[in-house]
Formats: structure tokens, C-alpha cells, sequence
């Protein structure tokens, strides 16, 4: 190495420092996590709260915005340059344009920057004046989550787990079937492995078809560049007497502790790791209308997912945050804009009682949380209809795959959020009492008028909840 090199490192190192003391004295920047599981609406969900944070006339819940603290937003380039950028213009187009149609939801982690030029008040205001805070939003994908609670698992425990999971769902004959055909204490085949690897994997995909939300490993559903590695090519096994070295079970559970080192660490390492707030958007009337099974899955994925805000647990966690904590998380149910607004306060108690139900078995503290229910874009108008003399609290909006108009009413949810649990617990094929259902509606077609985002419902308290402080 040569004297340049050395200078070179220590010109950088001074400018690595001085960064890190800009932020944190001068221009504080806040890393917002947003993930979602089972077809949530993230990109939605990110696509929309950027646009009305950049334009606050529909935004009255955030103090900053309806005090008049923020004076101004703006995007700007992000600092990691290598994070794909989220593509928000595209997918605003999308969303906003004379066609409109959900955007493409993103596979693997993204990245936002959204400054704002914002007036503290009191005392330390009028002597500071304005100063620049900067939303740096990470978006990924809810699965890559869900396999931190891999990192406490050994391949025998993930294994018993996942299939006893499996065990009552009928989709999952194939992986029963190939894994009766199966000979685990035998010495490795390559194509065996190749074959129960993409069998597990079908298996996933129609999980999450399903409605179920624990889908791990995640990146077998993303692969990405990985696809085909033999870090993918592994899959629950029965743990046979006998586990002789060189056998497919000895090298299932190589490849399982391989993904665990060479996939999952390093997303918490360089993502992960530095989030301050996150946001969990949980599709939870989808998981009602596919059944209580599926609910028992939500409930289930939700706990697992809690696990990863709790890095007392875990050492090798611990190690890499260095005492450092989410500060906040709120678990928001999607498409709200499915339900009547009478319902919304049903959805948001059954949001609850899973999010403490799943607290107390993760035993978590250490940051403050919460449920509600939110829709990021507003796709439905609500009406109210008479039909057989009983009157009934429905949404109009356009159906994704006809393109018509339609009027729909959805069921009405319990009051009590303990008959949704109690039936999900026992194990119930379906629900006794109600018949929820659930449809699909495309975006409306939209006239903004000058300052305002699009329509949508309590994206502006979500946002308080997890930014609004760090904005006043």
C-alpha cells in the first residue's frame, strides 16, 4: 500500500466522520423500515405516503403538516448508491395516470431519500431557525423478515415446525408426497435434493396464495440472483434414526445453516440493523377471508416477527445493533378502504388482539407499538343499500378483473376480536357464524387538486405515530 492509498483512506475516513456528525447534530436523519406480508400493498403504501408528505393538503393528523412546522419536502439522491433507488415516479404514474393500475410491487431491498426543511417551535426554534431532516425509507420484502427467527433455529427444529405447519393444509400433498418418496439417512442426490427443493418451493407459492403468511425461507419465494444455488436447494426434512455424514439430511442441514450465514446475516447487517422506525402492513382481511387457519398463521408470522425487535435473545443480534433498538413499530391493516368506516374500529381491535397476543409470547419490550387500520390509496366510495329489508354498509368501486362498477358488501366483522382468535386457536376449517369475503378493486381514476396527495385513509396518523416527533 502506498502512501497515496494511506492518504487517500484517511481523507475518507475524515469525510466518513464528518458525515456522521452532520447528521447527527445538524441535518438528523430517520431510517424508516416499511415491509408487508402476503400481498399488503407496500409499494402502494411507500408510493403514497411520499406524495402526501411532498404535497400535505390530505394530511391534517400530522402535526408538522397541519401546524405548518414543515416548510418544505423535497426528494433528494440516497446515500447508499448501492441500493436500488425506489422507483417512486414510476409508480406514482401509475397510480395517478388517465389508465391507473397497481404498480408493480419491488422484490428486493429499496431505497428513498425525502428531506424536509422544517421550524422547530418553542424557544430553540426562534434562536435556531429552520433546519433539514432527513426520511430515508427502506422498503423489503416482509419474508426476508421473517427469517430472522431462522437464526435461533436449528434445521432439526425449522424442520419439525414447517411440516407440522403443513400437515393440515391440502395444497401441501405434493411436499408430503415427495417427502414419503424421500430416504433422508441416504447418502445425497443431487437431483433428489434438486426435486423436494422445488417441490418445498411450489409449496410456498401456493401458501402465500392462500393467504398464509409465514413463508419462509423468504428468498426461496425471491430468489433473485440466488435462484438455483444450493443455498436454495434444501427443504424440510422428518429426521430420520440414523444421520450418517455425507446423507441428504447432513447436507440439507448444511445448506440450511448456509442460508442462514450467507443470506439472512447479511440483510440484517447492512439493512436491518440501522432502521429506527418500522412500519408492518399486514393484509389481515385477506388472512379472515381465506379462514382461521390462516389467521392462526398471521398470528403465528406476527409473533416471529416481533422476535426480531427483541435482540437480547439472540447474541450474534445483538453484537451487530450495539444496544441499538426500533424505537417504534406500528402494525397497520391494510385495505381499510374494503370495509364501510363502521367496521374500521372491528378491524383495528382484531389487529390488536393479534399484536398482543404476539407480544406476550415474544415476550417483547423496548419500543413502543401499535395497530390501526389504514388504506394507502382510497380506491372505493362508500354507499349505503337496503337489500331484503336489512340495511347494509357497503363500498363502490371498479372490480380489477371487469373493469365495472359494483357495490360490495363484505360481511361484518365480531365486535369482540376474541371470537376471530378463539376460532383460529381451535384449529376451525371455517367460520361457524359469518361468511367474509373479500374483492378486488382496481384504482380510481383520479383529479388532484394543487397540494393535495392521493386519497387514502389515516395514512396521516400513521405517520405521526412514526415520524410525527422527530418532525416538530
Amino acid at each position: 500500500m502506498g502512501i497515496g492509498d494511506i492518504a487517500d483512506g484517511l481523507a475518507r475516513g475524515v469525510e466518513g466522520i464528518g458525515a456522521t456528525v452532520s447528521d447527527i447534530f445538524f441535518e438528523p436523519v430517520v431510517r424508516l423500515g416499511v415491509t408487508g406480508l402476503s400481498r399488503a400493498g407496500k409499494t402502494v403504501f411507500i408510493t403514497s405516503l411520499v406524495a402526501n408528505l411532498l404535497d400535505r393538503g390530505r394530511m391534517p393528523q400530522l402535526v408538522a403538516a397541519s401546524s405548518g412546522s414543515i416548510l418544505s419536502a423535497y426528494l433528494q439522491p440516497q446515500p447508499d448508491v448501492t441500493v436500488p433507488r425506489f422507483d417512486y415516479e414510476t409508480h406514482l404514474a401509475a397510480l395517478t395516470g388517465d389508465t391507473p393500475h397497481w404498480p408493480e410491487s419491488t422484490r428486493a431491498v429499496a431505497q428513498l431519500r425525502l428531506s424536509f426543511r422544517v421550524q422547530p417551535g418553542g424557544l430553540i426554534g426562534a434562536i435556531s431557525g429552520p433546519r433539514t431532516v432527513h426520511l430515508d425509507i427502506v422498503d423489503y420484502p416482509g419474508e426476508w423478515l421473517l427469517d430472522l427467527a431462522l437464526l435461533d433455529k436449528s434445521y432439526a427444529d425449522w424442520s419439525a415446525e414447517t411440516l407440522a405447519r403443513a400437515k393440515s393444509r391440502d395444497f401441501a400433498d405434493g411436499l408430503h408426497a415427495a417427502l414419503r418418496g424421500a430416504d433422508a439417512s441416504a447418502r445425497l442426490d443431487e437431483p433428489v435434493a434438486k426435486t423436494l427443493a422445488q417441490v418445498f418451493t411450489t409449496y410456498l407459492q401456493a401458501a402465500r396464495a392462500q393467504g398464509f403468511s409465514d413463508c419462509t425461507p423468504g428468498r426461496f419465494l425471491l430468489p433473485g440472483e440466488l435462484e438455483g444455488s444450493p443455498v436454495l436447494t434444501f427443504a424440510p426434512l422428518p429426521r430420520p434414526a440414523e444421520t450418517p455424514r455425507g446423507s441428504l439430511w447432513r447436507e440439507m442441514e448444511r445448506r440450511y445453516e448456509a442460508y442462514k450465514r450467507e443470506v439472512v446475516k447479511p440483510f440484517f447487517r447492512d439493512h436491518f440493523s440501522r432502521i429506527d422506525r418500522q412500519i408492518v402492513l399486514v393484509d389481515a382481511l385477506g388472512a379472515i377471508h381465506a379462514g382461521p387457519k390462516a389467521v392462526e398463521d398471521l398470528r403465528y408470522a406476527m409473533r416471529e416477527i416481533l422476535s426480531a425487535f427483541r435482540p437480547g435473545r439472540n447474541a450474534w443480534l445483538s453484537q451487530i445493533l450495539h444496544g441499538r433498538r426500533v424505537e417504534r413499530i406500528l402494525f397497520a391493516a391494510t385495505k381499510a378502504d374494503h370495509l364501510h368506516h363502521r367496521q374500521h374500529g372491528r378491524l383495528t381491535a382484531i389487529m390488536e388482539a393479534l399484536l398482543r397476543d404476539a407480544k406476550d409470547r415474544a415476550d417483547f419490550a423496548g419500543a413502543r407499538t401499535a395497530a390501526m387500520s389504514v388504506a394507502a390509496y382510497r380506491a372505493t366510495v362508500e354507499e349505503t343499500l337496503t337489500h331484503e329489508g336489512e340495511t347494509l354498509d357497503c363500498v363502490r368501486g371498479t372490480l380489477l378483473d371487469s373493469g365495472k362498477q359494483a357495490a360490495f358488501y363484505p360481511g361484518a366483522l365480531p365486535e369482540d376480536p376474541a371470537r376471530i382468535l378463539a376460532a383460529a386457536r381451535s384449529g376451525q376449517e371455517a367460520w361457524l357464524d359469518a361468511d367474509y369475503r373479500i374483492m378486488r378493486f382496481a384504482p380510481a381514476r383520479l383529479t388532484l387538486k394543487p397540494g393535495e396527495g392521493p386519497p387514502h385513509i389515516r395514512l396521516d396518523k400513521a405517520a405521526e405515530f412514526l415520524i410525527g416527533d422527530r418532525l416538530t
